[in-house]
């Protein structure tokens, strides 16, 4: 079928009615800009090739990028690679390097800056060290004069203070060099951990009663980086810290980092030079901390009775700073810290000699662990008495407070896993120390907390085997064997307990040997799928 015949109408185009200016007005049209046309002509063409050949439009394509292409940035100074140095260079380097000049010292050294001081460095010291050390106590001669040999660790006290002062400052170019910059970050991130074992020592012994809950409280409370600002004002070092800020008027952001970092580095230098008696002194004489102070206490809560007796030494009167800090040991002592091991080990442990789990589950413990250690006593009994208390610290370890806390509170392992929390911290920190020499303190402190993640610690101790004698109370064993997540948590904190009882009863050489020789705390551990 044909489609139908469409008309089409015609149309018809009127002119439109536009009121066009007449010659006599004039308009003023203001031009806000030109374009005009960069891009450059295209190359003539050869008469042999054709207008649309494939050539000829790359070569106008090509020409055309290389007109409009924008400027290139360049990736950061941080990103780019640079050569490494020359054999003769590298060792110059090293035969210069402060860190390698100590062999007798080596966490000492390891913590010297990487490079020698420079004339900005010695400008420093000279104008502000003197006022540095005369807030603190120390006295006003080079410590180059003190002692004999460069083995005396006090002789490298002026640089060590030097660099705990200078944190990172973006306007100043002399904190930012590398040995300064590197050198501070190191000092702080060993003076964190060396604060936390000193305080956790000190209440240990001063409050033997109590639980590690309100301990830490008070921690907080006298090192909290909201207080530290205070103690630097109260030392009179803030001036040294802010030199052109008042410290007052500051705001918290600006005014914390920089000060928790300048006092975590002041008792990193002390801790090196003097040991932690002097860390002791300079707490509370020259920065005055009261831990008797209302703001220090902890909130109230409700206690548990506690009916057991503790140490004849700790009965008499509440023990100061002076007594921990003039503490030694005698010649014939069991432990290696005695005091502290009577501060979490209650005497009343003695109860449990003889056990079941004494004579079933400590032999196999003592040798998985590798103890007792060949000691040389003088006397044969000192030897037998160790064991003796070695055994029952080891039975506190594996003590879960599901046991016997409610009607013994003491009677659990949560004070040994509290110092052994604290001594794991500082000993890894000085094995990092020593064992990466240039790296800065920030990667440390990553690394501190990636080979200490709780979820490692107790695997360690599980690959052992350990877990089996864990001994928890009738009400929640079965729950605590059955269910990975309260699990892993107490065993992470028999781990620690362990590492407190080896730092009480052989000191921190046996800490070292659990964990980096019986729990091999640096194994590398595979990436989560």
């Amino acid at each position: 079928m044909a489609p139908p015949a469409m008309a089409f109408q015609a149309l018809t185009l009127t002119p439109l009615p536009l009121s066009l200016p007449s010659s006599r007005r004039r308009v003023r049209v203001r031009v806000l800009a030109v374009a005009a046309d960069q891009t450059p002509p295209p190359p003539p063409v050869p008469p042999s090739e054709p207008a649309n050949s494939p050539s000829r439009l790359l070569r106008e394509l090509a020409q055309r990028k290389k007109a409009v292409s924008p400027k290139k940035k360049h990736p950061p100074r941080r990103f780019i690679l640079k050569p490494p140095l020359d054999d003769e260079r590298l060792t110059r380097r090293f035969l210069s390097s402060p860190q390698l000049s100590l062999k007798a010292l080596p966490l000492l050294s390891s913590c010297l800056p990487s490079a020698p001081l420079s004339t900005a460095d010695r400008t420093w010291m000279d104008e502000y060290l003197l006022e540095a050390k005369q807030a603190l106590g120390y006295p006003l001669a080079p410590s180059e004069t003190l002692g004999e040999g460069d083995d005396c660790p006090a002789r490298h006290f002026d640089v060590l203070l030097y660099l705990a002062f200078q944190h990172l400052d973006p306007s100043c170019e002399r904190t930012r060099t590398r040995h300064v910059r590197n050198g501070h970050s190191r000092l702080w991130f060993l003076g964190q951990y060396v604060l936390e074992l000193a305080f956790c020592e000190f209440f240990l012994q001063r409050y033997p009663r109590e639980s590690p809950g309100p301990m830490r409280e008070r921690v907080f409370a006298l090192i909290g980086k909201k207080v530290l600002p205070k103690w630097l004002k109260a030392a009179s070092l803030h001036n040294l810290v802010f030199p052109y800020d008042d410290l007052d008027k500051m705001i918290r952001k600006d005014r914390e980092p920089p000060s928790k970092a300048v006092f975590w580095a002041l008792f990193g230098a002390i801790y090196l030079c003097f040991g932690m008696p002097e860390v002791y002194r300079v707490l509370f004489e020259a920065f005055g901390m009261d831990p008797d102070d209302e703001s220090c206490q902890p909130k109230l809560r409700r206690q548990l009775e506690d009916v057991d007796y503790v140490s004849v030494e700790f009965e008499k009167r509440q023990l100061t700073w002076q007594d921990v800090a003039a503490y030694r040991p005698p010649p014939d002592a069991l432990f290696a810290h005695p005091r502290l091991f009577r501060a979490c080990v209650p005497p009343g442990m003695h109860r449990f000699r003889g056990n079941i789990w004494d004579f079933d589950s400590r032999p196999k413990v003592m040798d998985t662990l590798g103890y007792p250690l060949p000691m040389n006593d003088r006397i044969p009994e000192i030897t037998e008495a160790r064991n003796i208390e070695l055994g029952l610290g080891l039975q506190l370890c594996f003590l879960h407070p599901s046991k016997h806390k409610f009607e013994h509170p003491r009677f659990c392992f949560e004070r040994l896993e509290y110092v052994g929390q604290k001594i794991q911290d500082l000993v890894l920190a000085e094995r990092l120390l020593m064992k990466h020499l240039d790296a800065p303190g920030r990667w440390l402190a990553e690394k501190h907390r990636r080979m200490l993640m709780n979820k490692y610690c107790g695997r360690y101790l599980r690959d052992k085997h350990l877990h089996h004698y864990v001994i928890y109370g009738e009400t929640v064993q079965d729950r605590f064997e059955h269910n990975r997540r309260l699990r892993n948590p107490s065993t992470t904190s028999v781990q620690q307990a362990l590492h407190g009882l080896a730092y009480c009863v052989y000191g921190k050489p046996d800490v070292r040997r659990l964990m980096f020789e019986v729990f091999d705390f640096e194994q590398v551990q595979p990436k989560a799928v």
